[in-house]
């Protein structure tokens, strides 16, 4: 892999982090990455260890763990303002990175992290890949 592709890789992923909310997929990634969308899946896989896919859910469900922390939307609304179109899809994939469900998560209390820096709650509030989630605390 060359470091030109690597710099188009990035467009594409920094795209990701931006516009999480859009309709994104697979051929709309690769033409910013000005790739074919095989290409773009492998290389991207190659370079950052997981999928275009994956990589752009995990972006969406960090987004929803802060809105669900606020109280103010459902869960539903959640799912919809990061860019999710199936309710069932978004709950299954937030169960399985974070290892409770959206409604158990927004449910509970989240105060104990009120207090930490924003720059290093978000490492902390992180959805952990590979299925490698963590038994929510108890309440």
């Amino acid at each position: 892999m060359t470091l030109e592709d690597l710099v188009r890789l990035r467009r594409a992923r920094d795209l990701m982090d931006r516009d999480y909310a859009e309709p994104l997929d697979v051929p709309a990634l690769a033409r910013v990455a000005l790739m074919s969308p095989g290409h773009f899946s492998r290389s991207f896989r190659a370079a950052f260890g997981e999928t275009p896919y994956s990589y752009l859910m995990t972006r969406r469900i960090e987004r929803a763990k802060a809105l669900l922390r606020r109280g103010d939307l459902s869960v539903t609304e959640v799912c919809f303002a990061v860019g999710c179109t199936s309710l069932g899809s978004f709950s299954s994939r937030f169960t399985e990175l974070v290892g409770e469900s959206p409604s158990a998560y927004r449910a509970r209390r989240h105060d104990e992290g009120a207090a930490v820096p924003a720059c290093i709650a978000k490492v902390h509030t992180r959805p952990v890949r590979n299925k490698e989630a963590k038994p929510a605390p108890p309440p």
